[in-house]
């Protein structure tokens, strides 16, 4: 077993990790980076499209392009990074993790840990759909590794369930490569990924999006041939007699994103809704030495948000290594969902930091008050919707030093 240790251990990779990484990195500490891939980036390497950066480096940029800016940051700030490393087992009383590679077992020892290992797709054993269990369902990120990393088609005719922002990019992606896609399906009354991607992706190629619908079996052994669907009433159960069979070869599923945390479940604090790790807006955990962002936090939109949350935990990181004492005089004021909100985060805010707030309504509204209470900030939109996270900003000196409780809430302008 090799033995190494450092001062700030990044666990992942991806756009949230490489950020991490480089916020530790700029405040001086050592850092090594671990990535179960055979090179960092991770969901982006195979996002080839464009309009990412937008917001982080202010010019719009391809997934790969995004990922290299930060892998030429990782080589400049001679960051250690661990390729094809696989965390077997975190002790975190210990500060110590044990990584699986190619040449042996690691155990690294740190100082700070920051956990960036992002989230993966529902696969189609969890949606409990009838039928055969043939080849030719793929989830939509596996479907657009094969056809931009592989360069291979999945099939020739494709049904995608769910309008999750990949399911809706690879409508796209698939058509464009001479694939029909027949419809897009969506079970809640509207899409479930951005606005422009529905425009650019669906409407662009008059692609079919059929809301308030969803699979209700498969047909076809062993290759798939058929699926089957139907409308939902609002408690998503199919409506007798709304059945539709189409005859394809290949069924996409694009039905959400889970948060990679099984290795963390009894050590770190888990949301129960979100599966989620919970954090402050500094990217602290329940444990002080321990800092989490990206997508095993909550399911982000763009992945500009991504790469900020991972470079503040970084940065909050090596500040925990220049001062372990900093967390014993430290408020937390819990953060708590109010009127029409699903998602939220962070959990807790930490007044070193400016609160930068993350959420999702429960369902669409429209001419509606964003309020963070108490008497903190309060904001007008025109219309929201689910599938639209909001992203705001508020000044730490804007929250009273007597305030013990912040709680966010939508609610209609009356």
């Amino acid at each position: 077993m090799r033995r190494v240790s450092t001062n700030v251990l990044v666990i992942g990779g991806g756009a949230a990790g490489m950020a991490a990484a480089v916020g530790a990195a700029e405040r001086g500490v050592k850092v090594i980076l671990v990535e179960r891939d055979d090179r960092t980036g991770g969901v982006l390497n195979q996002c080839i499209h464009n309009g990412f950066g937008l917001h982080f480096f202010r010019e719009e940029l391809t997934g790969p392009e995004y990922a290299e800016r930060f892998q030429k940051m990782l080589t400049e700030h001679n960051i250690d990074t661990i390729l094809r490393g696989h965390v077997w087992k975190p002790l975190f009383d210990e500060n110590k993790v044990w990584v699986i590679t190619a040449s042996g077992i690691w155990e690294i020892s740190y100082d700070a840990l920051v956990v960036t290992t992002g989230a993966r797709e529902r696969p189609f054993g969890a949606l409990m759909i009838p039928g055969d269990r043939p080849s030719g369902v793929f989830t939509a990120g596996l479907a657009q590794r094969f056809v931009n990393i592989e360069n291979r088609l999945p099939g020739k005719r494709a049904l995608i369930l769910g309008s999750g922002d990949i399911g809706l990019i690879m409508a796209r992606r698939l058509t464009l490569e001479g694939m029909e896609v027949v419809a897009v399906v969506e079970r809640l009354p509207y899409p479930g990924g951005l606005e422009r991607n529905v425009q650019q992706c669906l409407v662009d190629f008059d692609i079919p999006l059929l809301l308030s619908h969803t699979v209700v079996r498969v047909e076809g052994y062993p290759r798939l041939q058929k699926v089957w669907i139907a409308k939902v009433d609002e408690k998503f159960r199919p409506i007798p007699g709304t059945e539709t069979p189409y005859e394809v070869d290949t069924l996409i599923l694009s039905v959400g994103l889970i948060p990679e945390v099984e290795l963390f479940e009894g050590s770190l604090d888990i949301h129960p809704k979100s599966r989620g790790i919970k954090v402050a807006n500094t990217g602290r955990t329940n444990r002080n030495n321990v800092f989490a962002a990206g997508n095993n936090v909550v399911i982000y939109d763009l992945v500009d948000y991504v790469s900020r949350e991972g470079f503040m935990a970084g940065k909050h990181a090596a500040m925990f290594v220049e001062n372990p004492d900093i967390t014993k005089e430290l408020k937390r004021v819990p953060i708590k969902t109010g009127e029409n909100v699903a998602v939220l985060s962070p959990y807790w805010f930490e007044p070193v930091e400016d609160l930068r707030l993350y959420l999702r309504v429960s369902k669409p509204m429209e001419d509606v008050i964003l309020r963070v209470k108490p008497s903190i900030y309060e904001k007008r939109y025109e219309r929201v919707a689910p599938n639209e996270m909001i992203s705001l900003t508020i000044k730490a000196d804007r929250v009273s030093e007597e305030t013990d409780r912040i709680e966010v809430e939508v609610v209609t302008n009356v």
